[in-house]
């Protein structure tokens, strides 16, 4: 994580970040409090969860966790309700909870797979905005991003389910910011490439592999994609609505 020393940027600011219980969605939980926003951290594994916002308060910020599928209506609107319970409003949201599935050929994909991966990756960002608009809009407007990845713009064999979700991802967001542009919020993506997380860090031969198809021959850090996130949800892109960042070392640029 970057230092401890908390920074001017999100005072009096609430915000959901959901699949915060590691990687990239850890690095966006941390970052926004330590920018002084007071941050639900919401995973499906609540002692996951717990131990980010542990670390978070630890460090001086203020956070608490929240366990939820956010695939499912009922609990994407009771942490809503548990943000506005603690910190007494919501003003930014971070949709992030996300699968990848199995490679596989389309012909050999169960229907409960594609089902499961659609309903993580794309249903869960719908249900989250369903909920989370209508609480940013209570509290006097505030931003949302959601995060999709470059397979957003790609295709990937055998990686049917993932890579359709996440074009789903980026065409809801820019659908819902042209509802929401003129009541004060703004909704955008961020697209990431490979990144570290714990899952990819022990899989050296992957890594070389996708290492070689960046630009910059390496792969990216989860606060590297957190840094992103904070100016989009920041006054500093308070003109930037229906847009995405693609933060990828430029595996795009090939």
């Amino acid at each position: 994580m970057e230092e401890d020393n908390m920074t001017a940027g999100f005072e009096k600011k609430v915000a959901l970040v959901t699949g915060a219980g590691g990687g990239i969605g850890e690095a966006v939980a941390h970052d926004l409090a330590m920018n002084g926003a007071s941050v639900l951290v919401v995973d499906i594994h609540g002692p996951n969860a717990e131990v980010v916002a542990g670390a978070i308060r630890e460090r001086g910020g203020k956070a608490v966790s929240f366990c939820a599928d956010v695939s499912v209506s009922a609990q994407c609107r009771a942490a809503v309700e548990k943000a506005e319970r603690e910190f007494g409003s919501l003003h930014y949201s971070v949709n992030n909870a996300g699968i990848g599935g199995r490679f596989d050929a389309i012909t050999d994909i169960e229907v409960d797979e594609w089902r499961n991966v659609m309903s993580v990756n794309i249903d869960a960002v719908f249900l989250g905005m369903k909920y989370q608009l209508s609480a940013i809009e209570k509290s006097g407007g505030g931003a949302v991003v959601n995060i999709a990845s470059i397979y957003a713009h790609l295709g990937l064999r055998r990686f049917d389910a993932y890579t359709a979700s996440k074009h789903a991802v980026r065409g809801l967001t820019r659908s819902v910011a042209i509802e929401y542009a003129t009541r004060n919020i703004r909704v955008n993506a961020v697209s990431p490439g490979p990144i570290l997380t714990p899952l990819t860090r022990g899989a050296k031969e992957q890594i070389d592999t996708i290492t070689a198809m960046t630009a910059m021959k390496r792969m990216g850090e989860p606060v590297e994609i957190a840094k992103a996130v904070s100016f989009l949800l920041s006054p500093d892109a308070s003109f930037i609505t229906g847009a995405e960042i693609v933060v990828d070392g430029g595996v795009m640029l090939s």
